[in-house]
């Protein structure tokens, strides 16, 4: 085969293909990149990132263990090194929708490396001074990299990306629970008006479920510590050193901030994406506490005249191209559509993780995609939900002059007068428009001072008998 000027000739099992002239992959990755033509969907930067982690501590680990030269070695890590800070991303040029293991990719990640490492000791592309296979992928499979630079990807993020983001709302949360604690406003059960309740308390609970999705994310990583890496082919780590994994997941730990562990069960770990499955479930449980802030906070924002209206949002830009001064809640809207792509992503990780058969599970590079793109969602949509609504929320004063209005202070009569008679003061006032207050003047003897005891809202808003009985 005669190459023209834009492209060499590259060689490996299969034969000889022509490559780019200028690119740092071979063979092999250019025959994947005409199978399967499907999408522009690419690996992301935080998984070519662990894999070049998980390359350049493999090579740490076959010279350790003297089954490396040191001079290949070292200019593997270097090259690895260039993976890892994103110098030779335009040379992973595979779809996502590629072989079920990962293969192609893995192969890519190693002729990039073993290219790159042979410019590094002069030689040319292609010159094959340091091996794809016989020196990058020592000891290794796909079966085994891939999933392991899948779980130390999704670590990476969660990390780095997504735990921060959700700190950043939990605080914004509990700045304004603290700044809304003096505001009394009717609480809502079944849509409907219930006791009072504060402000404050309100998003006192929306900042507790951003703090336990922070502790959500920790169980996730839990799971996702354990990796695949050193069971080779099948999971019994047949051409690998059998210090190999250990060696390697202990620098891998050191390089990325995160811990990594050899999983005690490689069969396991190879034919499942078990930890996979549960790390998504958790992002999915993530995304549902992160509904529920956003859709009470723009219902409790609606209006501004003919809805609730008890706070209002930043106004962020113009919501109408046809109503003049219209505000829309843009921000939370952003939130409740990010939480239905990672639950659609959960879905697809759910279904990938039923494409285990016998001793590989072959839907790893699907996986891989949905879990990452929901941890990059999930951190960008808190952030900036926190920064660009949450932290300029206010209270208007619509809470508090409906409090008086509320029918269901006749809750607080039911220890004085019984249950019926305050269901019945309460009833009346809804067909007369009166309050509570002045419908129990008329139908009881409690006098002034009794009433003002009974009916005072911030009592009703603390634990205690004296003061009202429960409600449902």
């Amino acid at each position: 085969m005669t190459a023209s000027p834009n492209v060499r000739i590259e060689r490996d099992s299969m034969g000889e293909m022509e490559v780019p002239a200028d690119a740092l992959y071979g063979a092999s990755t250019m025959r994947a990149v005409l199978n399967f033509p499907i999408s522009s969907l690419r690996f992301p930067r935080t998984f070519i990132r662990a894999l070049g982690l998980i390359k350049q501590s493999a090579a740490r680990s076959n010279m350790s263990l003297g089954l490396l030269d040191e001079r290949i070695g070292n200019a593997i890590v270097a090259a690895a090194q260039e993976v890892i800070d994103g110098q030779l991303d335009r040379h992973f040029v595979l779809d996502i929708f590629q072989t079920g293991s990962g293969t192609s990719t893995n192969t890519n990640a190693n002729e990039v490396i073993a290219n790159r490492a042979s410019q590094l000791l002069g030689g040319d592309l292609g010159s094959r001074l340091v091996h794809p296979n016989d020196h990058v992928n020592m000891g290794q499979s796909s079966n085994d990299v891939i999933p392991t630079s899948i779980h130390l990807a999704a670590l990476l993020a969660i990390k780095e990306d997504l735990i921060p983001g959700l700190e950043n709302l939990a605080t914004e949360l509990e700045k304004k629970s603290e700044e809304f604690w003096p505001i009394i406003k009717t609480g809502r059960t079944h849509l409907q008006d219930a006791t009072p309740v504060r402000l404050g308390q309100e998003f006192l609970g929306y900042a507790g479920q951003a703090r336990y999705s922070v502790q959500r994310m920790r169980r996730a990583q839990e799971a996702l510590a354990e990796v695949a890496l050193g069971g080779t082919a099948v999971g019994t780590g047949v051409n690998t050193h059998p210090e190999f994994s250990a060696r390697t997941c202990a620098y891998v730990s050191e390089a990325a901030g995160v811990e990594i562990r050899e999983t005690a069960n490689h069969f396991q770990a190879q034919a499942s994406l078990d930890a996979l499955v549960e790390a998504s479930g958790e992002l999915k449980t993530v995304a549902i506490s992160l509904h529920k802030i956003a859709n009470d906070i723009r219902f409790i924002a609606s209006g501004p005249r003919a809805g609730l209206g008890e706070i209002s949002l930043p106004e962020v830009q113009p919501g109408s191209s046809i109503m003049p001064g219209k505000i829309n809640p843009v921000i939370a809207e952003s939130v409740v559509q990010v939480v239905a792509q990672v639950v659609g992503n959960d879905a697809a990780v759910t279904l990938a993780g039923q494409g285990g058969y016998f001793e590989l599970n072959t839907m790893m590079p699907v996986a891989a995609h949905n879990i990452l793109e929901s941890i990059s969602l999930l951190a960008a949509s808190a952030n900036n939900f926190a920064d660009q609504c949450v932290e300029g929320i206010e209270a208007t004063t619509v809470g508090p002059d409906m409090v008086e209005k509320g029918l269901m202070l006749g809750t607080a009569l039911a220890p004085a007068i019984g249950y019926d008679a305050a269901a019945s003061i309460a009833k009346e006032a809804a067909a007369t428009g009166a309050t509570i207050r002045e419908m129990a003047k008329e139908k009881t003897e409690l006098s002034d001072a009794d009433l003002d005891t009974l009916l005072n809202p911030e009592g009703m808003t603390e634990p205690g008998v004296s003061v009202g009985g429960g409600g449902g």
